[in-house]
C-alpha cells in the first residue's frame, strides 16, 4: 500500500467538478461527483433527530445499493426547510440525472451550510448545467465546492496491488466546526475501482466509522446534515472481494488509512484551531472504555483550552477521564502529555514545566493515557480552543 498524490477522481472510471453558481460569494459551492459505471454503495449519517431534506433523501435512495453520481452544494444546508426543502433535494437529484442522462434514483444529495434557508433553485439549476465531467487534478474543483469555513481541501489517496489488478482508494471530507461523534457537520466522500458488494461495503464502513470519524470532536455540537458516502464501481477489473479474505484484508487496510487520514485532517482543520490533539488510551478493559476515555479528553473544553494555551494541566486530563463514563483505579493509570510523565501512582511526577510547556507549542499534541485493566487500545482526534473559534462562530450567520 502506498499514498500517492491524487484526488477523488484518481480510482478508474470516476470524474467530478465543482463551481461558483452564487449560494457564496465568491468561493464554488456546487459540484457532482460521477461514475461511469453504476457503483456500489455504503453511506453512515447524522445521528441527529432533526435531519436535514438532503440527508432523508439520500438514506432512501442507498436501499437500492446502487449509485452513480452524487450532487452537493455548499453555502446553504437545505435543513428545517419543510416540504420545499424536500421537493427541492428531489429536484436536485433530477436534474443532474438529466444532464448526466442517467436515472434520478442513482444520484445522491449532499448539503452543508446555514440552516433553515430554502435553496435558490435558479442557482442551483443554473450551476448544474454548467458541471463538467472533469478527471483527476480536474477534480479538485469538486474537493473545493464542499467547504465551508474550512481551511483547506482534505483528500487521501492510497494504491495496492491485488495480483495483476491495481486498486486505488480515495477519499475527500470537509468539516471545520460542529463537529462531534457520532457523525458531526461533515461531508466526506470515498471512491474506489475494487469489486466489492454493497452489503460487504456498508459492513466495513459502519465497523470503521466508529474508529474514525467517531473518533473526532471539535466543539461537541452535531449537524443536522453530516453523512459519509462511499462508490465502488468494479473498474480496475479485479475479481469480486470476499470476506475473511487475504484481499479484505488488504482492502480493508487501503480503507481504514483513508477514513483515519481524513478525520485527522478535520480534527486539525477544527475552527481557529493551531494544534491536532491524538489522545492515545492503552491497557482498557475493551475497546469500548478505551473509545469513551480518549474521546473524553480530546472533548474537554478545558484540555483544548490548556494546550492552546501551552499549559501542562495534567489534572485537566485526569479530570475528563473521571466524568468519561469509564470505571478506572487513578492509582494505576499514568498519563503523559507530548512524551512527559506528568501523572503516575496516583499522585503528579517531578517535570519542568517551562520544559514541556515549549514542546506544547508544536502544532500536533500527543496525551497518552496508560491503564492496567486489559489490552484494549483506542485513538480519538481534536484541536485545541481558541480565541478565533469563537469569533469565528459567532459572526458565522452574518
Amino acid at each position: 500500500m502506498k499514498k500517492i498524490d491524487g484526488t477523488i477522481a484518481s480510482p478508474k472510471g470516476f470524474v467530478a467538478d465543482g463551481l461558483h453558481c452564487g449560494l457564496k460569494r465568491k468561493k464554488k459551492d456546487i459540484g457532482w461527483l460521477y461514475s461511469k459505471k453504476i457503483a456500489s454503495v455504503a453511506g453512515v449519517f447524522t445521528t441527529n433527530q432533526v435531519k436535514a431534506a438532503p440527508v432523508i433523501l439520500t438514506k432512501e435512495k442507498l436501499a437500492l445499493q446502487k449509485l452513480q453520481a452524487i450532487i452537493i452544494n455548499s453555502g446553504n444546508a437545505n435543513a428545517c426547510t419543510g416540504e420545499k426543502g424536500r421537493m427541492d433535494a428531489k429536484e436536485m437529484c433530477k436534474l443532474t440525472a438529466q444532464a448526466l442522462n442517467i436515472p434520478a434514483e442513482y444520484v445522491a444529495v449532499a448539503s452543508t451550510g446555514i440552516i433553515g434557508k430554502t435553496l435558490p433553485m435558479v442557482q442551483i439549476k443554473a450551476g448544474i448545467e454548467l458541471l463538467e465531467a472533469k478527471p483527476i487534478k480536474e477534480a479538485q474543483a469538486f474537493q473545493e465546492a464542499i467547504l465551508t469555513t474550512d481551511t483547506t481541501q482534505k483528500v487521501s489517496v492510497y494504491q495496492d496491488d491485488f495480483d495483476q489488478y491495481q486498486v486505488t482508494v480515495a477519499g475527500c471530507a470537509k468539516g471545520s466546526g460542529m463537529i462531534h461523534p457520532n457523525m458531526a457537520t461533515m461531508l466526506g466522500f470515498i471512491t474506489t475501482d475494487a469489486n466489492i458488494s454493497s452489503s460487504l461495503l456498508q459492513e466495513l464502513l459502519s465497523e470503521l466509522t466508529e474508529v474514525t470519524f467517531n473518533q473526532i470532536t471539535i466543539d461537541g455540537d452535531t449537524s443536522t446534515n453530516d453523512m459519509v458516502l462511499v462508490m465502488a464501481n468494479g473498474m480496475s477489473g479485479m475479481p469480486e472481494i470476499q470476506k475473511d479474505t487475504p484481499e479484505f484484508a488488504k482492502f480493508k487496510a487501503m480503507f481504514t488509512q483513508v477514513l483515519t487520514d481524513l478525520a485527522k485532517m478535520i480534527a486539525k482543520d477544527g475552527e481557529g484551531a493551531t494544534k491536532l490533539i491524538e489522545t492515545i488510551v492503552t491497557g482498557a478493559k475493551n475497546v469500548s472504555d478505551a473509545r469513551m476515555l480518549a474521546k473524553s479528553v480530546v472533548g474537554s473544553s478545558l484540555v483544548k483550552s490548556a494546550i492552546f494555551g501551552q499549559d501542562p494541566n495534567w489534572g485537566r486530563i485526569l479530570c475528563a477521564l473521571g466524568y468519561s463514563g469509564v470505571v478506572f483505579d487513578p492509582e494505576t493509570i499514568q498519563i503523559y502529555l507530548a512524551d512527559t510523565l506528568v501523572f503516575e501512582n496516583g499522585q503528579p511526577t517531578i517535570f519542568d514545566a517551562n520544559q514541556l510547556s515549549e514542546s506544547l507549542k508544536t502544532d500536533e499534541v500527543v496525551i497518552q493515557v496508560v491503564l492496567s485493566d486489559g489490552s484494549a487500545i483506542s485513538r480519538a482526534w481534536g484541536c485545541d480552543l481558541t480565541y478565533e473559534y469563537v469569533k469565528i462562530n459567532a459572526l458565522y450567520h452574518t
